[in-house]
């Protein structure tokens, strides 16, 4: 399904990390703060499938929902390269496509016209609300000069991440209220490895394609209910 007569190159976005060499924990290796030093101490986190000659290999890449250019220095050059001379790419979701987007943010409302309003205890609402207003009232002061010489302004930004944030299903209010940190906002404007990768294909006339559809990834979470969307942000949060 995902192999072809030309070298292949497919992203599994999400579920591996390619932040770091090492694991924070190990006594004398490198953290995920520190530069890397050479390429032997790089995990690439890519899987190379091997096919009878003369067919070309095909490539298994795990990537990371983060700005690229936090991670784009720990990648190794192997992987790169792999990416540069693979002539199909397929995306966990094509992120270049106006459909997709359209589709991730329909699927995060409530359905028949709810509101969080109604379906929130009313402190936990009150208290959503408050840092929402927060979050609001500080983003002028977590943007960056860079953000705001390209034209992106704290309104515009704020309605852009948490925007009718009232209709949205619990689960996608708090993977919103994850990504509304001071780091987060600072780093709004550039491409998730994910998106920067997309990006990259198409300028070098790659063919690209996805390899799930959003129903595959809104449905299972849309079927958690309110008492295990509770337990993950606890668990998270501990």
């Amino acid at each position: 399904m995902f192999f072809s007569p030309v070298f292949s190159w497919l992203l599994l976005g999400g579920l591996l990390q390619t932040v770091a060499p090492w694991g924070a924990g190990r006594t004398g290796r490198p953290t995920q703060c520190d530069p890397p030093k050479s390429q032997s101490e790089l995990n690439s986190f890519l899987w190379r499938v091997n096919r009878t000659p003369p067919q070309p290999p095909s490539y298994l890449f795990g990537t990371i929902h983060v700005p690229y250019t936090r991670v784009w220095d720990y990648i190794p050059n192997s992987s790169k390269q792999a990416f540069r001379s693979s002539s199909n790419v397929f995306f966990e979701l094509d992120l270049t496509d106006p459909l997709t987007i359209s589709k991730l943010t329909s699927c995060q409302l409530l359905p028949h016209g709810e509101n969080l309003q109604t379906l929130l205890p009313r402190d936990l609402y009150r208290r959503l609300k408050r840092h929402l207003d927060y979050v609001k009232h500080m983003m002028p002061y977590w943007m960056t000069a860079d953000q705001r010489g390209r034209g992106l302004y704290a309104d515009y930004l704020f309605n852009a991440i948490a925007g009718n944030w009232e209709r949205k299903r619990p689960v996608w209010v708090m993977l919103m209220v994850n990504s509304l940190t001071e780091w987060d906002v600072r780093s709004r404007g550039t491409p998730v490895l994910d998106l920067f990768l997309a990006q990259e294909a198409e300028r070098m006339g790659k063919k690209t394609g996805a390899v799930e559809r959003v129903e595959e990834q809104c449905h299972p979470l849309n079927g958690l209910n309110f008492s295990q969307v509770r337990r993950i942000k606890k668990d998270s949060s501990s």
